[in-house]
């Protein structure tokens, strides 16, 4: 057994392709039999090759070798090119039904060793979702081919069951994953910027991507879009991202201000469905990303928008109301008008006292709802009643 290396030559491109091949004798004559195409990205340095030969071997021999010989990345090689080579000779050699007889064995089993254990449940809900959801066929409209539309749903399953890069999630395809099967792809061929391209695809058509999403949810779930949610979070690059020019130092969500930024806009519906999601600089300002982001919405008139108190600033809420938007946002004023004779007071789920004090505004552009918690007040005071009983005991 022995690897082979083949010039090749498509589209005035001439490449490599590798193929793991053995000697057989045909009467007087010896051939050369291919055992397995190993693809042309195939990355294994040709002084390794006797040693990776040799392993795999041993492994279809079921034998180990004393001692082992062979680092732990030809392990890796050669148990998947084992395997490979192990499931074309059960489909080779696979009889029909109507051929097949009683074959009763007695087995040993605690002699069975199990070769590349993968996972599969994960993968089955994730293609069952992606397929509710219609999105490879969204990829085909879009003009994704098979092999692209591959790497992208690889992509996408990869970050659902083990978050990481696009480098980690070829590894995990590759090595731990049984979707190559469900897909019958083997994404271990897969060369290291398959997922690079697939992930430059998908954010091209993010648009549309999340259009056809937010769409197919609503019809799912039967959801009418009347509420809309909008906050904004940044993430950190530990190097100088010199090459990102969004990446810019801002206040951090993770207080790491020694550290350049990245910011994302999210727009959800009041289910948690993304609507729409953007990129922004590092220093960019909540309230300063609100109307771009909710320009692109087609939202209906009177839609009810929720922020929080970082965003809601006088400009930005004379600008939702003049393009006809409700909003409901935590006041930033430092004074409160809070009328405990005019208050109703409830009880929430938990039976705790909550007191309520609605107020229109003169203008009757606004309504304020005051609220004043029982169990709130309670904790302040034992903070203030606390810090007192040091102070004097000092």
């Amino acid at each position: 057994m022995f690897i082979r290396r083949t010039r090749t030559r498509s589209n005035d491109e001439h490449y490599f392709t590798f193929r793991l091949v053995r000697s057989e004798r045909s009467g007087a004559k010896v051939r050369q039999r291919t055992l397995l195409n190993l693809g042309r990205h195939f990355d294994v340095a040709r002084s390794d090759w006797p040693v990776l030969c040799r392993r795999i071997d041993d492994i279809l021999a079921g034998q180990l070798p004393l001692p082992p010989d062979c680092p732990p990345a030809l392990e890796s090689h050669a148990q998947r090119i084992a395997a490979q080579l192990l499931a074309h000779e059960r489909v080779g050699t696979r009889a029909s039904p109507t051929s097949r007889g009683r074959d009763v064995q007695h087995v040993d089993v605690n002699s069975l060793e199990l070769i590349r254990p993968r996972s599969v449940g994960v993968e089955h809900v994730g293609l069952w979702a992606m397929e509710q959801l219609g999105l490879r066929t969204l990829f085909e409209k879009l003009g994704m081919g098979a092999s692209m539309s591959a790497a992208a749903v690889g992509s996408i399953i990869a970050r659902m069951a083990q978050p990481g890069s696009e480098r980690a999630a070829r590894r995990w395809l590759g090595e731990r994953s049984a979707l190559g099967e469900l897909l019958g792809v083997e994404f271990a061929t897969f060369g290291p910027m398959r997922l690079y391209r697939a992930s430059d695809a998908l954010m091209a058509h993010r648009d549309a991507i999340e259009h056809h999403l937010f769409d197919r949810a609503m019809d799912l779930f039967d959801l009418h879009p009347t509420v809309t949610l909008y906050d904004l979070t940044n993430t950190y690059f530990e190097g100088e991202a010199r090459g990102q020019p969004k990446a810019l130092r801002g206040h951090s969500k993770d207080k790491r201000t020694d550290c350049p930024l990245l910011t994302l806009g999210l727009v959800l519906d009041a289910s948690g469905f993304v609507r729409r999601s953007q990129v922004f600089a590092g220093n960019v300002r909540e309230h300063h990303t609100l109307a771009e982001m909710l320009d692109a919405l087609d939202a209906p008139r009177a839609a009810l928008v929720v922020m929080d108190r970082g965003i809601a600033t006088e400009d930005r809420l004379h600008w939702l109301r003049e393009q006809g938007y409700r909003y409901l946002v935590v006041s930033r004023e430092r004074t409160r008008h809070f009328d405990p004779e005019a208050a109703l007071r409830i009880e929430t789920a938990s039976k705790h006292g909550v007191h309520l004090h609605k107020v229109l505004c003169d203008d009757g552009q606004e309504v304020r709802l005051y609220c004043f918690s029982e169990k709130r007040a309670a904790k302040e005071r034992g903070i203030v009643e606390r810090f007192a009983k040091r102070f004097e005991d000092a």
